[in-house]
């Protein structure tokens, strides 16, 4: 059977906006306000027209026209929250693809939780706090008009990936993780809470602190959820936007079926699931600059065979192909 002229046509102006949509990156840091706390830094991708030169962003070197004008108004943001002791360059090259498309990616540190300050790193609660924080600077302080604060949409990985479930309206009931780790004491998660010592503080908690969501977050990608086990059915029926869940076949730090299955068997619709054979945890990572590969080389390891550059060319394009389709159409304004 032929296609119809409608499916060409259709096809033909997937192709032209998709096209259209690529272009010139800018990028810049920004420090934002956070109250009582220490300002968040954030990094942001966005599109420009402006001349990008090669330009080191942390420990990459990324083609952007640095502090340049943002092309466009009410732009799509995405916003992408790193693992735990990672920093705003650990999805540098996800980052970078949703800007050239179109986007606004704004990537924060989080505070207490990166590479230089692991203070906080059990306080995994507070990065949706932060998550909405940067949401609400950048919808209505960064460069005002740029981006739409009714096309916004979240990515996270590891210990993200918690954060954004939780700020898309997910809440965990933090009293299963003391049988979870008397079962897998040598899970990583469960090392790093025996490591800081508040293991039981975390574990005693109530099933329903105070957690903040973000209404405004329209379709999610979560890729590796730390303590994916923690949602339940209950605690994840208010997130009823599009989701994306990545898992590795080969996680040795999130191991099936605790993590990104947990999550996918309780949410109230199914995900768009993407199962990545041999890759392991640290795979989601932007692929490594010579300068990680010497610095930590533990999250630069893949297993013999497993290709990281040419799976973030599929994985960059599946999210950002995700986004455009879920956020690409304002939605209808609620009652």
């Amino acid at each position: 059977m032929k296609p119809s002229l409608l499916v060409l046509q259709a096809v033909a102006w997937l192709l032209a906006a998709s096209a259209a949509c690529a272009g010139p990156v800018g990028f810049t840091r920004v420090a934002v306000p956070d109250g009582a706390n220490p300002p968040i830094e954030v990094g942001i991708w966005y599109p420009t027209d402006a001349q990008a030169r090669p330009t080191p962003v942390g420990p990459f070197v990324q083609t952007v026209a640095l502090d340049a004008a943002a092309k466009g108004s009410r732009l799509p943001l995405v916003v992408i929250s790193h693992g735990t002791g990672g920093d705003l360059t650990g999805h540098s090259d996800t980052a970078y693809v949703l800007a050239a498309a179109g986007f606004v990616a704004a990537a924060p540190t989080h505070t207490g939780d990166n590479f230089r300050d692991q203070s906080r790193v059990l306080d995994i609660a507070d990065r949706a706090r932060q998550l909405r924080t940067v949401i609400g600077f950048m919808v209505s302080y960064w460069r005002p008009g740029t981006v739409d604060a009714s096309r916004v949409g979240a990515f996270g990985f590891s210990a993200g990936g918690f954060a954004v479930l939780v700020t898309a309206g997910a809440t965990p009931d933090f009293r299963l993780i003391g049988p979870h780790c008397a079962a897998h004491p040598a899970f990583y998660d469960c090392r790093l809470i025996e490591t800081h010592g508040q293991g039981t503080a975390v574990a005693a908690q109530t099933p329903r602190p105070a957690f903040v969501h973000d209404t405004r977050i329209r379709a999610i990608v979560v890729a590796a959820p730390a303590l994916g086990f923690t949602f339940t059915r209950q605690g994840l029926e208010a997130v009823v936007m599009p989701v994306q869940l990545w898992r590795a076949d080969d996680d040795s730090v999130l191991p099936y079926p605790d993590y990104a299955d947990a999550v996918r068997a309780g949410l109230p619709e199914s995900p768009e699931m993407h199962r990545v054979p041999d890759a392991d945890h640290y795979d989601f990572l932007a692929p490594c600059s010579d300068l990680l590969v010497r610095a930590v080389p533990m999250i630069c390891r893949s297993r013999p065979g497993f290709d990281r550059v040419a799976f973030h060319r599929q994985f960059d394009d599946e999210v950002t192909d995700f986004f455009r389709r879920m956020l690409r159409v304002r939605p209808a304004s609620r009652p």
